[in-house]
């Protein structure tokens, strides 16, 4: 699918197991195919960011935690990185939320970036999350069933997955959707900030297929 083209209504089913090789393809994930669900405890991990340091999910208990899979060359991440995703990580990190960005894209891949050059991106797109993680082995995505780039999930802090999907309401690559869009993760942090259970707790992901490892 094109991304010029706005997806049809998500009663449509697309099945996104294998990996797309068009850039610009469109990725649609079913929140039913996650290894995780919304309401289990979300899994604990360790890995090290792009500074070397290593961080564990479970060194964040007590705080809200986004994990947002991410990939540079994606161009759903790019439609994102104009401002939007930026401005969720700063609003949120001023309201005490702990901001992960997990790379799974593997080290065989065009896409790959290394640490330092990864952290170089993020620091020329003024980003802010609290760190971000490399998972080159994919094993980390594979245990929340991440299936795109953007895939979203929201962390409580009691450790309950209370949120996984798509970033919002419109699975295309045009900035222009964003501002009509609803964004599905401000949204959930918001209300969970407020202690109300969230409205959407689940939707489906979209943007590029993970570039796994074989």
């Amino acid at each position: 699918m094109s991304n010029r083209s706005r997806a049809h209504p998500m009663n449509r089913r697309v099945f996104s197991g294998a990996l797309l090789t068009a850039p610009l393809a469109l990725s649609l994930a079913s929140p039913a195919m996650a290894a995780v669900t919304v309401g289990q405890a979300a899994p604990d991990f360790s890995a090290t960011d792009t500074t070397g340091t290593t961080r564990k999910l479970s060194d964040y208990k007590g705080k809200l935690v986004v994990l947002e899979w991410t990939n540079p060359g994606c161009p759903f991440v790019q439609k994102h990185y104009n401002g939007n995703m930026q401005g969720l990580q700063k609003e949120f990190a001023a309201r005490g939320v702990v901001w992960l960005a997990i790379n799974s894209t593997e080290t065989g891949h065009g896409d790959y970036l290394a640490p330092v050059k990864l952290a170089g991106w993020l620091g020329e797109k003024q980003a802010a999350p609290t760190a971000t993680l490399m998972d080159e082995s994919g094993r980390i995505g594979q245990l929340y069933g991440a299936k795109t780039t953007p895939h979203m999930y929201i962390v409580s802090p009691q450790g309950q997955l209370i949120y996984a999907g798509g970033i919002d309401s419109i699975a295309s690559a045009r900035v222009d959707d964003i501002k009509t869009a609803t964004n599905y993760v401000r949204q959930g942090l918001n209300e969970a900030l407020g202690g109300k259970p969230l409205s959407v707790a689940s939707s489906r992901a979209y943007g590029c297929s993970i570039k796994y490892k074989a």
